[in-house]
């Protein structure tokens, strides 16, 4: 069974969501606040947190910070700004999508469905030969069953959106993949003019991640005006 946390101080809306969401396969938690929402999340193993970043007491941003620090599950963000910063701050911490207010049912349903999809193929064992389930070179170690990453000795704890696309980049290395290519291939959805933006903050931010080992943040590779890549 799923579990769900939806943390939003407007209650109506979290108890629609939680309605909506909750079925045989589906277990969903509401907080209003987001002391509850941590304390929450501190006891209970959780597969998917749906977060508004407007709380009386403490910002999604910084309830998002501290589920990164600990835990991979998948995170949707949930607010009533259209900033285009918000998205950026939200995506740079973790979050793996982002929802502005007010959305359609359906449609938060079928992103909570795609993460979900993603989330579970990384804690459940693959049938596949080892091959098929680890890279390993340069330096890099990937286990896609496990959704480990070890780059020169340290491990990085990368969401499953960034492992995503570090797995797809690898697994193509030498290819220069686009960023249409990347994001319908990591989203699951149609790729728009701003969808690019969503996947340049995603490549900045794993770069970061990997310059940690070594200071240098060149091994994901930009090739102007068609995409990225890594070198073989």
């Amino acid at each position: 069974m799923h579990k769900i946390l939806v943390v939003d101080d407007e209650r109506e809306i979290a108890d629609v969501i939680a309605l909506y969401l909750q079925s045989e396969e589906t277990e969903v938690k509401t907080c209003y606040n987001g002391e509850d929402a941590l304390e929450y999340i501190s006891k209970n193993p959780l597969d998917l947190a749906i977060l508004d970043i407007m709380l009386p007491d403490i910002d999604g941003f910084e309830i998002l910070k501290q589920i990164r620090e600990e835990y991979k599950f998948p995170v949707i963000m949930l607010t009533a700004k259209d900033s285009d910063m918000d998205k950026i701050t939200g995506l740079t911490l973790g979050a793996d999508d982002y929802i502005l207010k007010p959305f359609n049912m359906m449609e938060l349903a079928a992103r909570v469905r795609a993460q979900l999809r993603r989330y579970t193929q990384y804690n459940t064992s693959g049938e596949g030969k080892e091959d098929e389930q680890v890279i390993d070179f340069g330096g890099l170690y990937l286990d896609r069953a496990s959704h480990e990453c070890v780059y020169n000795g340290t491990t990085l704890t990368l969401t499953p959106i960034e492992f995503d696309i570090l797995w797809l980049l690898c697994n193509n290395r030498g290819k220069v993949i686009s960023s249409q290519e990347l994001f319908e291939n990591v989203w699951h959805e149609e790729y728009y003019k701003s969808s690019n933006n969503t996947v340049m903050v995603h490549i900045r931010h794993l770069r970061e991640k990997m310059s940690t080992p070594t200071g240098k943040s060149d091994f994901i590779k930009t090739v102007w005006g068609v995409g990225y890549k890594v070198e073989e």
